[in-house]
């Protein structure tokens, strides 16, 4: 599946260990400076995130960073919670428990990192924590397809070009 939210049920036969999962990292650079990258990614998430595509409820729904939260509205008031921020650094960085269409009970674990370099921001998104998953070799595999796409959208808004 190519969207971050889906959750398909286990694949019959044996799945890798999840010691053996190493964490999925997707680094790109956006100009401008560090602050201003941090606000574009979480102030402005509802601007840039591909909720169609990765999404709880789709497209017309909205997205934002509330208090420790990072929660997605639908059109109709519906709410699904994504995560929760226990480590809010910034402009430097945050980290999540990250659980988008599904409860805490199955989180994973999410930090995006911004830091000067020349041309702009770096940031770099480091997800792993997949013991927590309900599938970990699956839900690897969706993250690790679907964080691309969605730091593409980031660079785009921030006026960057995409590869």
């Amino acid at each position: 599946m190519d969207n971050l939210f889906s959750h398909a049920s286990p694949a019959d036969g044996a799945s890798e260990p999840v010691d053996d999962l190493d964490a999925v990292v997707h680094t790109v650079v956006v100009p401008g400076a560090v602050s201003k990258a941090f606000i574009g990614f979480t102030e402005h998430t509802h601007l840039w995130w591909p909720l169609g595509e990765q999404g709880v409820f789709g497209a017309g729904s909205y997205v934002e960073f509330e208090e420790n939260l990072v929660l997605e509205t639908a059109d109709d008031g519906r709410t699904a919670v994504w995560g929760t921020i226990d480590d809010w650094q910034p402009p430097l960085s945050f980290h999540a428990s990250w659980h988008p269409g599904t409860t805490a009970l199955w989180s994973t674990e999410v930090r995006v990192a911004f830091r000067a370099v020349e041309g702009g921001t770096e940031v770099r998104v480091v997800h792993d924590g997949w013991e927590g998953a309900e599938d970990p070799a699956l839900a690897r595999e969706q993250y690790d397809a679907g964080w691309p796409v969605v730091l593409a959208r980031f660079v785009r808004f921030m006026g960057g070009r995409v590869g």
